[in-house]
């Protein structure tokens, strides 16, 4: 295999770049959170972080245990053992302390929390992002965090590669698919623990509960969720999770023809993955 590269987020959008990386032939070292947020779980390797393995589109990623992110060079045989077994390492670092100790050839910021939560050019000798919260730049820019920017709001910019500059700031309205926008994203209606009724790929009508959220001191009925419209279910958190208010909890695709794509990597997160691999592919041997 190729060169190290170090991926920082494992939910959706980043398995489409973490899966081309690794068609691609590169190491990949996934970093997570010890509590990942991913709606789209089914389709998302930071769910190894919960069951120990995730395998898409049949790429496995295993979770590593035991790990000292600082000391990481104390399990390097750990790692190799995944590479060679074909399979993508996952530890739980969300502060990306590891990439100081394997300093990889690349590190790219998939996390797309819309802000910059610790990237800098100092871990890497190329580093990508994606989406806002960035600024590209020549490596003499003193405002420039990254390399490269990725572009990931949807239209006709979609996976553009800025060199010099940001991604289009956060709107906080989703994309639309099928004339549905934020209608198709629900948040929640309370602080709590939730319980989910429906699954992920399960058919649900508008106005339908799918999950009740279980605040602190309250009734066993709980704060119900509805559908925002009907379609596909296509991501709900974990059952269980402590959810804040107004968070983002579900997804629903009102394509139900999409129902046999929940658990694949969409469209989105396969461009920006092509994107990311372009820009490595460009620096590495461009």
């Amino acid at each position: 295999m190729r060169e190290l590269i170090i991926v920082r987020g494992g939910g959706d959008l980043a398995t489409g770049t973490i899966y081309r990386l690794y068609q691609a032939g590169f190491r990949v070292l996934i970093l997570e959170a010890a509590a990942p947020t991913a709606i789209r779980r089914e389709a998302a390797f930071c769910e190894a972080v919960r069951l120990g393995t995730m395998t898409v589109e049949g790429v496995t990623a295993r979770r590593v245990d035991n790990v000292n992110p600082r000391k990481l060079e104390e399990c390097c045989g750990r790692l190799e053992q995944c590479w060679d077994a074909g399979e993508i390492p996952l530890i739980i670092d969300e502060e990306a302390a590891s990439v100081y100790a394997l300093r990889p050839q690349v590190l790219v910021d998939a996390i797309i929390a819309k802000r910059n939560i610790g990237t800098n050019r100092g871990m890497a000798p190329f580093v990508v992002a994606l989406g806002p919260g960035f600024k590209a730049g020549n490596r003499d820019d003193p405002d420039a965090d990254v390399d490269v920017v990725i572009e990931t709001m949807r239209g006709h910019d979609l996976g553009r590669l800025i060199y010099k500059g940001s991604a289009a700031p956060n709107t906080g309205i989703p994309g639309l698919i099928a004339g549905e926008g934020i209608r198709r994203v629900v948040h929640a209606p309370a602080a709590g623990v939730i319980m989910n009724i429906s699954a992920i790929g399960d058919m649900v009508e508008e106005g339908q509960i799918i999950a009740r959220i279980m605040p602190e001191g309250a009734s066993l009925a709980g704060v119900p969720v509805r559908a925002s419209l009907s379609g596909v279910l296509r991501g709900i958190i974990q059952d269980g999770f402590s959810v804040w208010k107004g968070m983002k909890i579900a997804d629903i695709d009102p394509r139900r023809e999409q129902q046999k794509n929940c658990r694949t990597i969409s469209d989105k997160a396969r461009a920006l993955g092509g994107s990311v691999l372009e820009a490595i592919d460009h620096y590495l041997y461009g």
